[in-house]
């Protein structure tokens, strides 16, 4: 088995800690991938954990070679990879903010768990309010900070890509664009960095006869901001395009692509933004974040950014770890 002797892990072994909707979807996913060779989930319920682990192997004929099964926060020392999913779900009617409570509360109990492990890998926090627990996951965590991120907005930015691809009848894999900020309702969309190809995104709309920008824009990123309460009062949670969106991370790290995601991770005096984690296009690599990339912003995507950041950092202060 392959083996990380730098860091003493082996670089095809994750963690899922929580089994709920998304952590076994999460599960589901990375089976399918072919990225792992063993996988371990953690779940308060330890019969829930089995029972998704003894579902998901069943399918393991059809799948690369894969070892599953419900495990203990001992099970974790040498796993390059600890996925967080475990929280309290959102519910109809719910920010995600509305979770911080529940959530830091659960975090306090998860994350000296890891630490305790002496675990030296890269931590993804994909549970919600996802720039808030990353960043307290990261005070809690003993690690370097660039090694734990948050899955951020890189589903926020799928969904942009989807609604400009679906608005221009392209492919949205050929579409360039982010959600940045707030996993939330502060989210920014970074329309001055967007663009089709390289075409900017303006030019590529009047291409295709859309003229009204400022109109459809606004619809585009109000859709794309309210997409998930949409799905929630449909069918009380989203979980398929979180667990896709993790996946995209875990190629990310696993394989060292250094690709561009937009992920939460610590800002450092960025846009004049500090002690919060924010989500921005970032290098990911095998050790987590290797830097944040600068894009063209306006004035007010700025300010909006700032704004983003003061709303999330008020929050945290009133709910001090």
């Amino acid at each position: 088995m392959q083996k990380d002797c730098a860091n003493c892990t082996n670089v095809r072994k994750v963690v899922i800690i929580g089994c709920g909707f998304v952590g076994a979807a999460c599960a589901f996913s990375l089976m399918q991938s072919g990225l792992f060779s063993e996988m371990v989930l953690i779940d308060a319920s330890k019969e829930k954990a089995e029972g998704e682990a003894l579902d998901i192997s069943h399918g393991a004929p059809f799948a690369k070679p894969i070892k599953i099964y419900a495990g203990t926060y001992d099970d974790i020392k040498n796993a390059s990879l600890i996925i967080v999913t475990a929280g309290a779900n959102q519910k109809p009617g719910e920010t995600r903010l509305d979770l911080v409570k529940k959530n830091i509360s659960i975090f306090k109990s998860i994350i000296p768990e890891i630490k305790n492990r002496n675990f030296k890998g890269v931590l993804l926090i994909v549970a919600n309010p996802v720039d808030i627990l990353t960043t307290v996951a990261v005070k809690l965590a003993g690690l370097p900070e660039h090694k734990v991120l948050g899955s951020g907005t890189v589903l926020d930015t799928a969904r942009l890509k989807y609604e400009l691809g679906n608005h221009l009848s392209v492919d949205p894999r050929s579409v360039h664009a982010f959600i940045i900020g707030e996993h939330g309702d502060s989210e920014i969309a970074a329309w001055s960095s967007a663009n089709v190809s390289g075409i900017p995104l303006n030019n590529f709309c009047e291409m295709r006869g859309h003229f009204n920008h400022e109109e459809a824009m606004k619809k585009i990123a109000s859709d794309v901001k309210n997409s998930a309460y949409e799905i929630i009062s449909k069918k009380k949670a989203t979980y398929y395009g979180i667990a896709m969106s993790v996946k995209r991370i875990c190629e990310a790290i696993v394989r060292d692509e250094k690709s561009i995601l937009p992920v939460s991770s610590m800002m450092n005096g960025q846009y004049g933004i500090k002690a919060i984690s924010l989500s921005m296009p970032a290098i990911v690599g095998k050790d987590g974040v290797e830097t944040q990339v600068p894009i063209q912003l306006n004035q007010q995507e700025i300010a909006d950014l700032q704004k983003s950041a003061k709303t999330l950092q008020e929050v945290l202060t009133q709910n001090e770890i």
